[in-house]
């Protein structure tokens, strides 16, 4: 009897303590949803799409030269309805993803800008872990059957339960004991306004001016390095045929493909040898030719590449350089000046 006894005090143990486990998870899971899509916000703007988006007219795709160099500020106060689907580091596999996802908000016609980079053709992403976490973000805004190398187990840690996959994010669901520290800011210099103009002209403003300027080319060599060293390759096969799949796609859904290479600044083009950009421009102007696309390159563009003052780092440009960007295209590119103006 106390054989039968022991063995079902066992047998429950066996069923409770793992069901207490996974309820435990459950639980935990709920609260770090919210934690876990914090970390995507570059992709929320998808969810305006059927929402407070749709019939699309203008539109892009693209890396982080898509996500930060195009906006339509101006374009949506004027009532066009525009998005933009670049994020950083996406390849044009996930370009067409996104599009094969949410085309259907896409009016007929619809202008879709797709930057050509000195990176299109190989990859951003520098290693393995990287590019794992590239794919990642994708499984939280696209349906299984538009991710590419879809993969079931990567789908449960990610966004079914996200949990399983938290690491050190766990420890943000702890709560705070430490009384927090609030650090307030000086209402202001009463002589600040008097300083603030004349600091201008002395040596320590020109010195500062300097520094930044030799921060600017620091950073653009880090970009160099990151865009152009130790790679194998800086043209592969399959990013030029997924750049056909897009365009194909495009045309294909009565959309209007417009290849575009956005601005950069001189410190970034001055390190790129001629033979990379001879096989670059190759590469651009026979994919133009033999899909019938137009191309429209800015990478060299004199407006922005001796004007700092428009980017952000070496290759980016920043709000102001790309509203000016933006007007700058509305005039000169005939497939957006149509949709403008029609």
């Amino acid at each position: 009897m106390n054989r039968k006894k022991t063995i079902l005090v066992f047998v429950i143990k066996c069923i409770c303590i793992p069901a207490a486990a996974v309820l435990v998870l459950f639980l935990l899971n709920i609260p770090y949803r919210e934690i876990d899509d914090a970390k995507y916000m570059d992709m929320w703007n998808l969810r305006m799409l059927g929402n407070q988006i749709n019939e699309v007219e203008i539109a892009n795709v693209g890396s982080s030269h898509g996500a930060y160099d195009f906006i339509y500020d101006e374009l949506t106060e004027d009532g066009y309805s525009c998005f933009n689907f670049g994020s950083v580091s996406q390849t044009y596999q996930y370009d067409l993803a996104l599009l094969e996802e949410y085309g259907g908000h896409l009016d007929d016609g619809c202008v879709v800008f797709i930057p050509v980079s000195y990176f299109s053709f190989n990859n951003e992403t520098v290693n393995e872990t990287e590019a794992q976490a590239l794919s990642v973000k994708y499984y939280h805004c696209l349906s299984p059957k538009n991710i590419p190398d879809y993969d079931l187990y990567t789908d449960i840690v990610t966004t079914r339960l996200p949990i399983l996959s938290a690491g050190e994010d766990l420890l943000k669901l702890l709560p705070e004991f430490s009384p927090s520290l609030k650090v307030f800011a000086a209402e202001g210099n009463p002589d600040a306004s008097e300083t603030d103009e004349a600091a201008a002209d002395t040596p320590e403003a020109s010195e500062s001016d300097e520094a930044a300027v030799a921060e600017f080319a620091n950073r653009a060599a880090m970009r160099y390095d990151r865009h152009f060293n130790n790679k194998e390759t800086l043209f592969l096969p399959e990013r030029e045929e997924q750049l056909f799949s897009l365009i194909d796609y495009c045309k294909k859904h009565e959309l209007t493909p417009v290849l575009i290479t956005t601005p950069f600044s001189s410190y970034y083009n001055d390190p790129v040898s001629e033979d990379f950009l001879d096989r670059f421009y190759g590469t651009i102007n026979r994919i133009a030719s033999d899909t019938g696309v137009n191309y429209y390159d800015y990478s060299h563009d004199a407006r922005f590449s001796e004007n700092l003052t428009c980017f952000s780092d070496s290759d980016h440009l920043n709000a102001e350089g790309a509203a000016y960007f933006m007007e700058i295209i509305a005039e000169e590119v005939p497939e957006l000046r149509e949709v403008i103006h029609r």
